[in-house]
């Protein structure tokens, strides 16, 4: 898992809703993007591999994908499971979209034939890491299925990444939980009417040993970067629409 991962801006919000103050001397940001001292910030991290989710903001919203693909390590091959569910609703891996090229890939009858796969790839020390994509709340995913892959993540020190697409954040192991949505782009610097850096909605609303927070970010050059403040405000009188 990349290490050098960092925001530029924002903070966590702590329990009360309140956002964490701004270092001294760090530049303000601004709504196109403006990137402030990467001292100021850093997007919250396991201290070691270990399991975490990520839930999709909306079941067809693919945000997650470059969220997780941009924290990957690349050197080392990627065994990416998916049960058939999660393939009839989301689609397939496309290899030729992935920042490495050595996959392993798996396609699984059910839930529990892919929980069993996931928990044999996290124990080869081999792997960069073990992706899992499932469908809904299977009942083979209980908080006993989710600790045994942590469990076995941290003794071998390969990141597992449970993606629960259109699932229910229930009971979990899991060290870290992360919903994903997708967010406005980046300016692109060579033509302002396209496209330019993907950017991401994160909210950790589960964490052992970080408080939640809600962060905009994209990832450039190698770094992750804030590009806006949390998104749930609430509108205006002049803003709200009328019956």
């Amino acid at each position: 898992m990349a290490r050098d991962l960092s925001l530029v801006a924002g903070g966590a919000v702590s329990a009360s809703g309140a956002t964490a103050p701004a270092k001294a001397g760090a530049q303000s940001p601004t709504s196109s993007g403006f990137l402030l001292s990467p001292e100021y910030w850093s997007l919250p991290l396991p201290p070691s591999p270990t399991l975490s989710e990520l839930f999709s903001a909306h079941p067809r919203d693919g945000a997650w994908a470059g969220f997780l693909l941009a924290q990957i390590d690349t050197t080392k091959p990627i065994l990416w499971v998916q049960d058939r569910m999660a393939i009839l609703e989301s689609g397939r891996v496309h290899p030729s979209g992935l920042p490495s090229k050595q996959l392993i890939h798996i396609e699984a009858r059910d839930a529990r034939d892919a929980l069993w796969a996931m928990e044999e790839g996290v124990r080869c020390s081999a792997l960069s890491c073990v992706i899992g994509e499932l469908w809904g709340d299977p009942s083979a995913l209980d908080f006993t299925a989710s600790r045994r892959l942590a469990m076995a993540s941290e003794r071998s020190g390969t990141a597992c990444w449970l993606v629960r697409l259109g699932g229910t954040a229930n009971l979990s192991g899991a060290r870290m939980r992360w919903r994903i949505g997708s967010a406005p782009s980046l300016m692109n610097p060579l033509d302002h009417r396209a496209p330019g850096v993907p950017a991401w909605d994160a909210e950790l609303f589960r964490a052992r040993g970080h408080p939640p927070g809600r962060w905009a970010v994209a990832h450039e050059a190698g770094a992750f970067h804030l590009v806006a403040g949390p998104g749930d405000r609430t509108l205006g009188k002049d803003q709200r629409l009328s019956a």
